[in-house]
């Protein structure tokens, strides 16, 4: 029998290969964070893998996918469900200023330590906001809405083993086989000829919604392995003539610790697809839709710390509006030196970052009672911190990888602000719309955290100081 855990590392690994056949230069970047990857372990040594061991790295990956209606997303959970993986948050990539795109995600993924620990593949996955009248005319919708409702992304024979999967907990190796044919195949490239004057009337709007809503099928977008330095892939990869997104997403580099997620990828290639024309002949035409995205992880940060660092971008925002773009980095840099502590321990001590807390066991016997405070036992030496790794997304950043790889901007854009609203789409949506909860990444991170806490009574009995030699 076949467990959750090696069904999503099967699924993981497959696609990765399946991906690497589609779109060659993912390979190319694959190839480059493992030296990369190498390069960091041998210069920086246990340290290295203080956010996941060098096994882990190498093996994670994240995807994303997209689709159209509550209907789609609901079927993609139980596939994903077979897999061990849950909805975690909401993200909002309409609301994203200049980088606003008609979609709403989540992502899902495994959600105990253990299983993270084991694989921990994620796929960041979005669904059409046809509701939304800022990007929508309604003969537009009602024609998205008709052809939505006309296909099939996933079979019924891969939502059945799907839903047995996610019942048992497991697959016989023969199911489990099928299971992943099926699976992968749902996500690949599909050959059949599009649409071209549909596919041009939805990529007027974006060309976000005409990679939804445009063809009959889904597709993996892009397939994200993990480095260790961001930087030095991104000089790598320019250094092998593939061309870059402008900019890493998310923190800049700076010497304090690394938090939440950098990002950035290599622009999507021009594909060759079939394209249907009005009269009926198929020619070869190409999309530019698929990309290759890298990311490097940081430490989970706490609710305070999080509006923190949302408020850093903001002053980030408002200080280089006045300067050259190529000078962002550096007023990104001067902010964060300003107001984020720079070290773990610190930013453990101001309650900014996710940590699980450890009792030291060789603390010398002073006979000494703990203080009653975090700050306290950490600065006493009563307690060690070990980071909680970010194990989920920033809604700017996607939107801003997925504006950085687009052909134009459409115009969704430009009518946001014209009347209707952009309904009711939240994590509430979502969740009834998949029959199960969007889970509170916060809420994820914080139970991590207090497990080790509830630990720490036992631990911090107070410690008797030693015997002078001759003391009666």
């Amino acid at each position: 029998m076949i467990e959750q855990w090696r069904l999503r590392a099967g699924f993981a690994e497959r696609l990765s290969r399946m991906y690497g056949r589609e779109v060659p230069a993912y390979t190319t970047l694959v190839d480059v964070s493992r030296e990369v990857n190498e390069d960091v372990l041998r210069r920086r040594g246990t340290d290295a893998e203080r956010l996941g061991s060098i096994g882990r790295v190498t093996a994670e990956r994240h995807g994303a996918i997209r689709v159209g209606t509550p209907r789609e997303l609901h079927q993609v959970a139980r596939v994903f469900g077979a897999l061990g993986m849950h909805p975690v948050g909401f993200y909002d990539l309409r609301d994203t200023s200049a980088s606003a795109l008609p979609i709403v995600s989540t992502a899902f993924r495994p959600v105990d330590e253990d299983e993270l620990a084991r694989n921990p593949f994620r796929v960041f996955t979005s669904m059409l906001t046809v509701a939304d009248a800022r990007f929508f005319d309604d003969d537009l919708r009602s024609r998205l809405d008709a052809f939505l409702a006309d296909r099939e992304l996933f079979p019924p024979e891969l939502l059945a083993l799907a839903d047995r999967a996610e019942a048992e907990r497991e697959l016989s190796d023969a199911d489990a086989e099928r299971f992943l044919e099926l699976a992968v195949g749902a996500f690949e490239l599909s050959a059949d000829p599009i649409d071209a004057e549909w596919y041009a009337s939805l990529e007027r709007v974006s060309a976000v919604a005409a990679d939804i809503g445009g063809v009959r099928s889904t597709h993996i977008n892009h397939l994200t392995p993990r480095v260790l330095d961001i930087d030095e892939l991104y000089r790598r990869m320019t250094g092998r003539g593939i061309e870059m997104i402008d900019t890493i997403q998310g923190p800049p580099l700076w010497p304090g610790p690394d938090v939440l997620l950098r990002q950035t990828s290599f622009r999507a290639l021009a594909e060759p697809r079939a394209m249907r024309t009005a009269d009926g002949s198929v020619r070869r035409g190409a999309l530019r839709v698929r990309f290759g995205e890298v990311e490097a992880r940081g430490i989970a940060l706490t609710r305070e710390g999080r509006a923190l660092y949302d408020r850093l971008l903001g002053l980030v925002d408002e200080r280089a509006a006045s300067r050259p773009a190529i000078e962002r980095d550096a007023v990104a840099r001067a902010v964060w030196a300003e107001h984020l502590p720079t070290t773990e321990h610190d930013l453990a001590a101001r309650d900014l970052g996710f940590f699980t807390y450890h009792a030291v066991p060789d603390r010398p016997a002073d006979g000494g009672r703990p203080p009653s405070d975090l700050a306290g036992l950490l600065d006493g030496g009563w307690l060690r911190a070990e980071p909680i790794v970010y194990e989920d997304f920033l809604p700017r950043s996607a939107a801003g990888i997925f504006r950085s790889n687009l052909d134009d901007a459409g115009r969704g854009d430009s009518t946001r602000e014209s009347e209707g609203g952009g309904g009711a789409y939240d994590a509430d949506r979502l969740s009834a719309a998949m029959g199960r909860a969007v889970l509170d990444p916060f809420a994820l991170y914080e139970r991590q955290r207090d497990r080790s806490l509830a630990l720490l009574p036992r631990a911090l009995r107070p410690t008797r100081a030693p015997r002078h030699q001759g003391a009666s």
